[in-house]
C-alpha cells in the first residue's frame, strides 16, 4: 500500500492542536490548576510476578499505568504502549508503574498505538526483555529503525497479522501524531484488536483503543469483531473544547464501549501523568456516575490499581 505524506482521520474533524489553541489552553490552565486536588493517586498493589512469569495458559491483563498493559494471551506476553518514564515533559509521574520494568517477563509482542511521547517511550522499549516483535502504525517503522529496532511490522487500518494463533488487527481511532515540529501526522494512529485465529479457541477478544476522540468508528469496530474486553481511555479530556476531538471523556468512553458491544470495560489513560486539567479522581467519579446512569452492572467496569492482574473469568471461556 502506498504511503500518504500525511495521515488523516476517517471523519472530518477540527483538531485543536495549533499554537494559538495551545496558548489559550495554557492561559486558562494557569487560572484553573490552583483549584485542582491532586491528593488522590491511583493505588499500587504488589504485582503477582510468580504468576506472570510462569503463566502460559490463563488469559490475563495487568495494568502497569497510563496506556501500558501486560496482556497474556495464547501463551504470549503482549505489551501495549510501554512507558516507564518518571516524567512527561516537565510533569513528574503521579504514581509509580505497577511492575518495575526489570521485573517484566520476556515480551513477545509490543503494540504501539501512535507516536506521542506518552505512548512511545524509546528507552522503555529498549529495556524490555524478550524477542519483542513491534507492531506499529503505518509510517512509524522507519523512525524506529533509525533508533536501532529491527523486528518491526507496520500496518494500515484494518490490516491484520497472525502470530502463533493470535490475529492482531490495527483499527481506526480519531487522533493525530507529532514528535517534533516537522513530523505532524507523518505516521498513523489507532487501536489494536487481539483475537483467536482459530474459531474453536476459548481465548477472549481484547480491544486496546489507544487514544481517541469519540467517533463513529467505534461502532464499525464493534460490527467487525466480537469483543470481550475493551481497554478504553478516560483521562486527559479537560478542557473539553481543546481535548474533545482527540480524547474521549469518561462518559464518551462508556458510550464507545457500548458502541463496540464489548462485555467488559477496563479504564486506562489516567492517573500516571498530568497531561490535561482533569484529575484522576474526577475521571473515576465521572466514570462511576455514568455507569450508574447507564445502569451497567458493576462487574462490567473493571477499575484496576496499578500492578493488579485481572484474569479472564473461566466461566466465560
Amino acid at each position: 500500500m502506498r504511503q500518504p505524506k500525511k495521515f488523516t482521520n476517517s471523519e472530518p474533524v477540527q483538531l485543536h492542536n495549533s499554537i494559538k489553541h495551545l496558548k489559550r489552553w495554557r492561559q486558562e490552565r494557569l487560572r484553573k490548576i490552583k483549584t485542582k486536588d491532586y491528593s488522590y493517586a491511583v493505588p499500587n498493589v504488589e504485582p503477582d510476578l510468580d504468576f506472570l512469569h510462569r503463566n502460559r495458559e490463563v488469559p490475563s491483563l495487568t495494568w502497569v499505568g497510563h496506556s501500558t498493559f501486560l496482556i497474556q494471551l495464547a501463551g504470549k506476553n503482549i505489551m501495549t504502549d510501554p512507558v516507564w518514564s518518571g516524567q512527561m515533559a516537565f510533569q513528574r509521574r503521579l504514581a509509580p508503574p505497577g511492575i518495575p520494568i526489570d521485573d517484566v517477563p520476556p515480551v513477545d509482542i509490543v503494540l504501539i498505538s501512535h507516536s506521542h511521547y506518552d505512548h512511545l517511550h524509546i528507552q522503555s522499549l529498549r529495556r524490555l526483555q524478550g524477542s519483542k516483535m513491534l507492531l506499529v502504525p503505518a509510517g512509524l517503522r522507519t523512525k524506529l529503525r533509525l533508533k536501532g529496532f529491527t523486528n518491526i511490522k507496520e500496518l494500515h487500518w484494518w490490516e491484520s497479522i497472525v502470530i502463533d494463533g493470535i490475529r492482531i488487527t490495527f483499527v481506526p481511532s480519531q487522533h493525530w501524531t507529532r514528535r517534533n515540529l516537522w513530523d505532524t501526522n507523518s505516521s498513523h494512529w489507532g487501536g489494536w484488536v487481539m483475537e483467536p485465529a482459530e474459531k474453536d479457541s476459548d481465548d477472549p477478544t481484547i480491544y486496546f483503543a489507544g487514544d481517541s476522540g469519540y467517533f463513529p468508528g467505534f461502532k464499525e469496530i464493534g460490527n467487525r469483531f466480537n469483543i470481550d474486553v475493551a481497554l478504553m481511555p478516560i483521562g486527559a479530556y479537560e478542557p473539553e473544547w481543546f481535548m474533545g476531538p482527540q480524547h474521549v471523556t469518561p462518559e464518551e468512553a462508556l458510550q464507545a464501549f457500548e458502541d463496540t458491544g464489548a462485555k467488559r470495560f477496563v479504564p486506562m489513560h489516567y492517573g500516571a501523568f498530568k497531561l490535561a486539567d482533569d484529575t484522576p479522581r474526577e475521571a473515576l467519579d465521572r466514570l462511576e456516575n455514568e455507569r450508574l446512569r447507564r445502569e451497567l452492572d458493576e462487574d462490567q467496569v473493571i477499575v484496576l490499581p496499578h500492578g493488579q492482574t485481572w484474569r479472564y473469568p473461566s466461566s466465560e471461556q
